[in-house]
């Protein structure tokens, strides 16, 4: 059994050690999946279409991003664990990921203008990605310390709407298999929960 002096010692161990990791490492080691799938791809590790599968792996790992930055305040909240000043970090590392995703699909992958503007509008589960994508932009643009100055109680607003981003990627990944394929909906299941832990704070803030 696990005393409360131990966990409380386990927990300020962990926090120590994340006040004591720069932000840029993490830069660093996220990025480095890009050159090595894009060395994948042309090299055919990515199996017979590179391209659909570069995609795939590109906007798995943004969703990825986006759900550890779910993940903060849940630690932070139910177990102490003070993962803050890495949170803008995995905030923009996902947009990026978002935007390389975005960019193999209107480059390689499709090309020409007027198809990309048909499958938009055509195709629900593009609609719904590009959804996340648009919301994303205002985000990466104020994740900086003047914006959060200049916009004051505004920013913290603003950046709600990561909660929506985050559960478009999800339902744009379940669309994307045009089946109901076990690891999309797990991801979406996990958004869905993180999301809901959020409900009693947003309730409490409500009636107090």
């Amino acid at each position: 059994m696990v005393t409360g002096a131990a966990k409380v010692t386990w927990v300020d161990r962990v926090n120590g050690f994340a006040r004591r990791v720069p932000t840029w490492v993490l830069y660093v080691l996220y990025l480095m999946p890009v050159p090595y799938l894009l060395y994948l791809a042309q090299t055919g590790g990515l199996g017979r279409e590179p391209i659909k599968a570069l995609e795939h792996e590109l906007g798995e790992i943004a969703l990825q991003l986006l759900i550890i930055g779910l993940t903060i305040t849940p630690l932070r909240r139910f177990l102490g664990l003070n993962f803050l000043k890495f949170r803008r970090m995995f905030g923009l590392l996902a947009f990026t990921y978002v935007a390389l995703h975005l960019l193999v699909w209107l480059v390689l992958d499709v090309g020409i203008l007027s198809q990309i503007w048909a499958d938009i509008i055509k195709r629900p589960y593009i609609t719904i990605g590009m959804g996340a994508f648009v919301l994303l932009i205002p985000l990466a643009i104020t994740s900086n310390n003047w914006s959060v100055r200049k916009l004051g109680p505004g920013w913290r607003k603003l950046h709600r709407l990561s909660y929506v981003a985050v559960l478009l990627g999800g339902v744009h990944y379940v669309m994307l298999t045009k089946t109901w394929a076990l690891e999309p909906m797990l991801y979406l299941a996990v958004i869905l929960g993180l999301l809901a832990l959020r409900l009693p704070k947003a309730r409490q803030s409500k009636t107090a």
